[in-house]
């Protein structure tokens, strides 16, 4: 092994990028941040009705999205490449022959469907499901004769009856029985690797020292470990870090809601946000803090902190996280980061006065929870959008707001100055000659001014609007 640590995030570009996923890639760049090791990105194309370069493209996008950085890598090169599976076929043939001339491996003709119909069986009579080794004894001839009918062999490797031994750092010592393992496949009849026998090769290869994933991978670690060995290459350090949860406590999937980063990031999460939440999950750091930075987590790391029970993702937590760092944003960087979401929302951002926009921005940033929602925020600042709400139409409708309205309106007519000046002065005005007070003199003027009933602080919006919009918008109102 060499000295410094080095870990990998291989992901099969079968989808996007999920939660999940993501949060692997994290547990991967943190350690290899903290320990000064590098981290090693490979692509496991070897499916190839379901990987599609779309979504290579998408994945490797929606990781430097969250600014997880690779050292090596089918962009970054590196000395151990090349680092996509489907380039790496003549390298698996070769390990594949050694195997086979060590006799530690043996085709398998077997039909999918024979291989279900024994599957089938084994449940029925309540045993675990494995391969039974049908072909594990075949003659010569009897193989000829298959290949005859037309068969094409996969090759499984024939699983030693012994013990599999080895300590997971974060789930301690794990032992697995070879006996309860049935010959797995290491090679399918189409020529593709198996997962399994790609991913040691390429491991040793490419000398990863730590292999940190998910516990859904901890039954292949222990047929991995037997591969190890009969290739004769060293294991790695293994880590199986616990699964994402939806809320009824099932493997999270799209039933409970987004599950994949790319649908956050248009939903206008913040990366930091999801981020530092995906390293809450099934995680924990120093002094039980919550908001962390890059470097805060990355300082703080540590496998053993990592539980072994599932973390249930909770949305509305990632929201009060993802709101928290809207507040906490700079006003020019939040207008740079929600020019795509403002264009989306209809808006020709780059026509509209630039101050302003700040200003409006600066007004709407604590209502913000996520980016998507920028639209419905500040209409009310724009008097080709503004419209009355039934809510707000309600409360203009009574005798008391009406007066309060014409009071409000009298003292505009005749006013003049800075806005927030007019503003205070109009709304003594309007106390005085309305006597109207607290909720019955700020909502009706609120209801007036913006169509709606909530919102940010009405000298703010009034400073913002102008007072000739203000007396535009006062005399459009039917009340």
């Amino acid at each position: 092994m060499t000295d410094a640590p080095r870990v990998r995030f291989a992901p099969s570009p079968t989808g996007e990028l999920h939660v999940g996923n993501a949060r692997t890639a994290l547990f991967n760049w943190l350690f290899a941040r903290h320990t000064r090791g590098r981290l090693i990105l490979r692509i496991e194309d070897t499916d190839e009705s379901r990987s599609a370069l779309s979504y290579q493209t998408s994945l490797m996008d929606d990781l430097k999205w969250l600014g997880l950085s690779w050292d090596e890598g089918p962009d970054a090169g590196g000395g151990c490449g090349p680092y996509r599976q489907s380039e790496r076929l003549e390298i698996y043939a070769g390990y594949l022959k050694k195997l086979i001339d060590a006799e530690l491996v043996y085709p398998c003709y077997c039909t999918e469907e024979e291989l279900e119909e024994e599957r089938r069986s084994l449940i029925l009579s309540k045993r675990m499901p494995r391969y039974m080794g049908r072909c594990r004894s075949l003659t010569p001839d009897q193989r000829k004769a298959r290949e005859a009918s037309g068969r094409k062999p996969s090759w499984r490797f024939k699983v030693p009856q012994t013990t599999v031994e080895f300590t997971d750092l974060i789930r301690g010592p794990m032992r697995f029985e070879g006996e309860a393992m049935g010959d797995f496949i290491v090679v399918r009849s189409n020529g593709m690797p198996a997962y399994n026998f790609a991913v040691v090769i390429d491991d040793s290869l490419m000398a990863i020292t730590h292999v940190i994933r998910g516990e859904d991978h901890l039954s292949n670690t222990a047929l991995q470990i037997m591969l190890y060995r009969a290739l004769g290459f060293e294991p790695p350090v293994f880590a199986h870090h616990c699964l994402i949860l939806g809320r009824d406590h099932a493997k999270l999937s799209k039933r409970h809601g987004s599950v994949a980063v790319g649908e956050f990031r248009r939903r206008g999460f913040l990366p930091e946000a999801l981020l530092n939440y995906l390293g809450l999950l099934g995680s924990s750091f120093a002094d039980a803090k919550e908001v962390l930075s890059r470097d805060e987590m990355v300082a703080a790391f540590s496998l053993e902190r990592a539980s072994k029970s599932g973390a249930v993702f909770d949305e509305d937590k990632l929201s009060w996280l993802n709101a928290l760092y809207i507040r906490n944003l700079h006003v020019d960087d939040l207008v740079e980061r929600l020019r795509p979401f403002l264009r989306e929302a209809g808006y020709a951002e780059e026509k509209i006065d630039q101050r302003r926009l700040g200003e409006i921005v600066a007004a709407v940033q604590g209502e913000l929870v996520t980016f998507a929602g920028i639209g419905g925020h500040i209409d009310l600042f724009f008097d080709d959008r503004y419209v009355l709400t039934p809510e707000a139409r309600a409360v203009l409708a009574s005798d008391r707001a009406r007066q309060v309205i014409s009071s409000f309106k009298e003292y505009l007519e005749k006013a003049s100055g800075a806005p927030r000046e007019i503003y205070i002065a109009a709304m003594q005005y309007t106390r005085e000659k309305s006597g109207a007070k607290g909720r019955d003199l700020f909502l009706p003027v609120r209801a007036a001014l913006t169509g709606r009933l909530s919102g940010p602080e009405l000298d703010r919006v009034f400073a913002i609007l102008g007072p000739a919009s203000a007396r535009e918008r006062l005399e459009r109102l039917t009340l």
